[in-house]
């Protein structure tokens, strides 16, 4: 059982679900019932925050910390530095 980017994937696994033929994200939650031995429909992603239950084809998936790992690579681990609006009020 192994993620789009070959990492092996594991039950209770937090992953990011993504499209089938680009990177857009289609949902994130906690991986479910994957049984070893298939890539494609194996499993199931459960969502807390919307008390859903969706198939996860692991090859359409990806860990959080591979997900974070890429968005370090590319500098967008960290908020920007902003000033904090002023008030215009007298």
């Amino acid at each position: 059982m192994h993620y789009r980017n070959g990492r092996e994937a594991k039950n209770g696994d937090e992953i990011v679900q993504l499209d089938t033929d680009s990177a857009k994200i289609n949902g994130a939650g906690v991986l479910i019932r994957a049984v070893p031995g298939n890539d494609f429909c194996n499993g199931i992603m459960v969502n807390d925050r919307s008390q859903s239950f969706v198939a996860a084809c692991l090859c359409d998936c990806l860990h959080v910390e591979d997900v974070g790992a890429l968005l370090s690579e590319k500098g967008l681990d960290k908020r920007p530095i902003t000033k904090a609006p002023t008030s215009n009020k007298a």
